[in-house]
């Protein structure tokens, strides 16, 4: 027996591998007659509607009546990783359900609200937690065999900026002759979506960037944003269906409001590296995280996260290829899964965590560094609660409250206070708080010249 239907899954992905598995295992436990295949219904999945290859067919799940006695089914140890017999015949806990039906016994979903609904693999398609745990089990085996981590991206201000027309500002309307002017050239990187009456704007690198990433890590899109305009802007930079396919994930697959998890995704935790400018909506998963630095491009941007300052797009500048916010990721990221796959640590890496592969590198950026804040934060605050302090701190900084010869930096946004001077006055680092900032996005510290501190108003520390 078959499982899905129209289901856009590559042979590349852990997507395929996911309804493989489940197709190979129901075909062992159905009868040894071939079953009569229908084409299924189009499943609507791209509200865009755009045509999709058919990768295979599902036989209608109104036949799992005809599902007889259970058998014993011994489970497939390539796939699965363990040669155990498992008895098919034990539902509940059902393995999950498709189009409300279970997949192994064909009893009706009880609604009790139990399982995860993978609605971007397909839509009617609902997993219990054995289940999941089981087909997470046999990708973390089949990615580590190929040496791949698996690599989740955010869309808006991680990988493009999107504006739409009617908030396009007066400075930016050569954008709009801009973008017919290059409609035909391929290596452009400014899109009109005229459906969506938008400007995109791809940041720059992100072609080589997923190109490059893709070697060495499996890739999901994970976006808080409408599955529609997300399939759109897919289309931009995966127009050959290459790192991606089914795996984009979007507002309406998220299981808790305004905030993204991984209980959607077929990949262990602890394979698992997050792009996303915002840190807030991975509140169960930040050691996971690598927070990017949002791209502004246009001026919409930069006033929706209150920047009183001109966009990128009004200044006619952009961020530069070689060294921009993708390019040093790509970096990080390379670092980190050869530091995963490190062959001195032998053949075996099943029981690794890359986040704690991140967080030593993390770690060592601003390692020997002793800081002091001066006026950054209100006094009467605990200073180890504030975010800059323990920002500095997961970056490898030793922080104090009190000056003493082995400070190193002292963080400040007044050149006047007490202990600003006696920075200036022992030569020491005096930056701003954006040194940190930046060297956290970046991850790598950066020069302490390109951060001072702008007034000079004197003042009591």
């Amino acid at each position: 027996m078959s499982l899905a239907a129209e289901s856009p899954l590559q042979s590349s992905s852990s997507s395929e591998d996911f309804a493989a598995l489940l197709d190979a295992e129901l075909e062992l436990a159905s009868s040894d007659t071939s079953p009569n295949e229908e084409e299924a219904e189009n499943d609507d999945e791209n509200d865009l509607q755009e045509p999709r290859t058919k990768r295979r067919k599902v036989e209608d799940f109104e036949s799992l009546e005809d599902i007889e006695t259970p058998m014993m089914v011994e489970t497939n140890q390539e796939h699965i990783g363990t040669s155990a017999v498992v008895k098919n015949d034990i539902c509940p806990p059902h393995p999950g359900f498709f189009k409300g039906l279970c997949m192994r016994c064909g009893q009706l979903e009880e609604d009790d609200g139990s399982g995860v609904a993978f609605g971007y693999i397909h839509k009617d398609l609902k997993l219990g937690t054995r289940e999941i745990e089981r087909l997470r089990g046999a990708d973390h085996k089949k990615l580590l065999h190929e040496k791949k981590l698996v690599l989740i991206l955010d869309l808006d201000h991680t990988l493009l900026n999107s504006t739409r027309l009617a908030d396009i500002s007066s400075e930016e309307e050569y954008l709009l002759r801009q973008v017919e002017s290059m409609k035909d050239d391929p290596d452009r990187s400014l899109f009109k979506l005229d459906s969506m009456h938008m400007l995109t704007k791809l940041r720059p690198f992100v072609h080589n960037f997923l190109k490059e990433a893709s070697s060495i890590f499996e890739m999901y899109v994970y976006t808080m944003a409408e599955r529609s305009y997300a399939m759109e802007i897919v289309k931009l930079l995966d127009p050959g269906k290459v790192y991606f396919d089914s795996k984009v994930i979007t507002q309406a697959d998220c299981t808790q409001r305004h905030q993204k998890g991984l209980d959607v995704v077929l990949g262990a935790e602890s394979i698992v590296v997050i792009l996303d400018d915002t840190e807030a909506v991975w509140h169960r998963h930040k050691e996971n995280l690598i927070q990017m630095e949002r791209y502004h491009f246009f001026a919409s941007s930069c006033r929706q996260f209150g920047f009183g300052a001109k966009s990128l797009s009004e200044l006619m500048k952009d961020e530069r290829e070689s060294d921009g916010a993708l390019a040093t990721i790509l970096n990080v990221l390379k670092q980190a899964h050869q530091m995963f796959f490190d062959p001195v640590l032998g053949p075996d890496s099943s029981s690794r965590d890359v986040r704690q592969v991140l967080k030593s590198i993390r770690h060592e950026i601003l390692q020997g560094c002793k800081i002091v804040f001066s006026r950054v934060f209100p006094s009467k605050s605990p200073a180890q609660d504030q975010p800059i302090w323990k920002m500095a701190e997961r970056l490898g900084a030793t922080c104090c409250t009190e000056v003493d010869p082995s400070v190193t930096h002292v963080v400040s946004m007044d050149t006047g206070t007490q202990k600003s001077r006696w920075a200036l006055q022992n030569e020491k680092f005096l930056v701003s708080p954006y040194w940190i900032e930046a060297t956290n996005f970046l991850w790598q510290r950066q020069k302490e010249d390109d951060f001072p501190i702008s007034n000079l108003r004197s003042r009591n520390a």
